[in-house]
């Protein structure tokens, strides 16, 4: 593999950081999604859909803000809506102003699986993340998180690109 220009490379310390960054990620959204398949036979993917349209005024949102909101693409959420749209969770609607476009609507069944998960999830969240890091640490990983995604919205406006 050659670069056009040298990267910064890591440092071993560096290195270690982001290697237990990659593995903590995965492992934290493992057992989080294995708690709620396990007690509400929701994937992670399945509860951050109803999350969303939860917190949306109506309990409905179009497809494609819920797909960029959710971090999905349309396609893998057009499969997992199809999915809670089976068990009643959720139900799509045409939109009557674009014909193209759908809306996905939070149904009351769904908004009681979801009160239900909420219970295992921040469970989880707070026994897995939360306790795990306390105090200063969890406001300085906010603070750092908050600098990334800051970091990672600039580089998507501009045009060039970190893959030069």
């Amino acid at each position: 593999m050659s670069c056009v220009e040298e990267p910064r490379w890591l440092d071993e310390d560096e290195q270690r950081i982001w290697r237990s960054y990659l593995l903590g990620h995965a492992r934290l959204n493992e057992l989080l999604d294995r708690d709620l398949r396990e007690h509400h036979d929701l994937s992670l993917a399945e509860y951050e859909v109803l999350v969303r349209l939860s917190e949306a005024g109506d309990r409905s949102m179009r497809m494609a803000e819920l797909a960029e909101f959710s971090n999905q693409s349309r396609s893998r959420l057009s499969h997992t809506v199809d999915r809670l749209a089976r068990d009643g969770l959720v139900a799509r609607n045409t939109c009557d102003d674009d014909r193209r476009g759908v809306w996905a609507i939070l149904t009351d069944a769904g908004f009681r699986r979801l009160a239900e998960a909420a219970c295992t999830h921040v469970r989880g969240v707070r026994a897995y993340f939360v306790d795990a890091v306390r105090g200063e640490d969890y406001r300085a990983l906010g603070r750092a998180f908050d600098a990334i995604l800051g970091n990672m919205a600039a580089a998507e406006e501009r045009p060039e690109s970190v893959s030069r």
